[in-house]
């Protein structure tokens, strides 16, 4: 019987690599917002950050290419993953295989609620850990039915951001009838006045005053606990989601249409240059065109919330529709062979998705946050993505380098190294020298 352990670097497929490693770098477009600003300000750059000349492309642009779709597919790698990790276990030894999995995700949990709690409250460990707990029995579903589960969840998500939007609007006509019946001396229902307490939040969070964002920097500018107790807030709504709840839902979509998508070869750059044309083509089409009108209606509207609600309606379609042909362009790339400088960084940043996406907290934590500089809310919109552009370089350039002497990222060997309860081997082992007597007899 054959022991488990990791994958080795034989066994790496590069073009799945290359893709988290740009779903990854992807990601701190809208992560940045988060550690940098007012969270509404992300859907309304008239809060904070600046609703003008660069602060306003920046705004369209990162609504138009990003919001959304790099999670959505680093989600999708994330599947994939399931079930690489399986297979190749279970080819090696049927032993053991659910025992490793299931610890793997269990310290990623660990990981992430470290990581939420004392770097970043957006993390997005935490749920992937929760959402792979029921991917296993999933694992040797044919590639139409994963793709038909996720595709599933989609409608159920769809179906769900439209109560939303029926809910809001007939608060709306209860708080205006209220008004109404205010105006003619008669009494508010206790529904009416429920309904307009509500929006009356909503505005107030859509619209705060100076003192409101200084309030809410304070915290985030103060002293280490300040942080973490702020931060430490911010986590715990989320924390206590219920299982079913939407941001599970969200990743679990995506990461069983990731599965679906790996078992036909899509992420392995193995398909015609035809079909990843076709996705590439159909998902930029329909993905920047409503993306774009999305944009067009929240100006005309001045961002109006029940706007911004009734988009949500077709989000997840759109972001699909992007994620996909972002993968197919770059699949198209790695299938080419061309543009190695930068597919070949890309993919070790890949491989080391976990040390690089904990170490993009540390930076923007120690930019934004009292743990530094404490620039939260300081910064013009445009300016946060200086802070973007640092973080990818010294990934594209420090990951190469680290993986010439190391067969992990640090986070990465620490993860293994717990999962498998065995210290793994850090360093790459240098190839012996052929000799000439070696040589001739070969």
């Amino acid at each position: 019987m054959n022991l488990i352990g990791p994958t080795g670097q034989a066994e790496r497929i590069n073009s799945l690599d290359a893709l988290r490693g740009f779903a990854l770098l992807g990601i701190l477009i809208m992560n940045v917002l988060v550690f940098g600003l007012y969270l509404p300000a992300g859907n309304n750059p008239t809060i904070a950050g600046g609703a003008s000349g660069l602060d306003m492309a920046c705004w369209a642009l990162a609504r138009i290419l990003a919001l959304g779709k790099m999670r959505c597919l680093f989600s999708m790698v994330f599947g994939a993953g399931v079930i690489l990790l399986t297979s190749r276990a279970e080819e090696r030894s049927e032993a053991g295989v659910a025992d490793i999995y299931y610890r793997r995700n269990l310290w990623l949990l660990v990981f992430g609620i470290a990581h939420a709690f004392l770097l970043f409250w957006g993390d997005i460990l935490y749920t992937y850990a929760l959402c792979a707990l029921v991917l296993f029995p999933f694992r040797k579903l044919p590639a139409k039915r994963l793709l038909i589960v996720g595709g599933l969840i989609i409608v159920l998500q769809t179906g769900w951001s439209g109560v939303g939007v029926y809910r809001l609007v007939e608060m709306q006509s209860l708080a205006s009838a209220g008004e109404a019946a205010a105006k003619t001396g008669k009494a508010r229902t206790a529904e009416q006045t429920g309904a307009k307490k509500e929006l009356d939040v909503l505005r107030k969070r859509r619209s705060p005053s100076p003192q409101d964002l200084e309030k809410d920097a304070a915290p985030w500018r103060g002293n280490p606990w300040e942080v973490i107790g702020a931060r430490a807030e911010a986590v715990a709504p989320w924390h206590a989601l219920a299982y079913y709840d939407q941001t599970n839902l969200d990743a679990w979509s995506m990461m069983f249409i990731g599965m679906g998508l790996f078992k036909l070869g899509l992420f392995s750059a193995k398909r015609s240059y035809r079909l990843y044309g076709w996705i590439a083509a159909i998902g930029f089409m329909f993905g920047i065109g409503v993306n774009s009108y999305t944009v067009w209606l929240a100006l005309k509207t001045n961002f109006d919330p029940v706007i911004s609600r009734l988009t949500r309606v077709i989000f997840d379609l759109e972001r699909l529709a992007m994620a996909l042909a972002y993968m197919a362009l770059l699949m198209i790339v790695c299938k080419a062979g061309v543009l190695q400088w930068l597919t070949r960084p890309l993919a070790s940043v890949g491989q080391m998705a976990l040390s690089n996406y904990i170490f993009q907290s540390v930076v923007c934590s120690f930019v934004f946050t009292g743990y530094g500089f404490g620039l939260y809310g300081r910064l013009e919109r445009y300016q946060l993505y200086y802070v973007v552009a640092g973080c990818w370089a010294a990934s594209l350039i420090a990951s190469p380098i680290w993986l010439r002497h190391y067969r992990f990222g640090p986070l990465e060997w620490c993860w293994r190294s717990l999962t498998y309860w065995k210290k793994q081997p850090m360093r790459n082992r240098q190839p012996k020298k052929t000799t000439a007597a070696t040589a001739t007899a070969t």
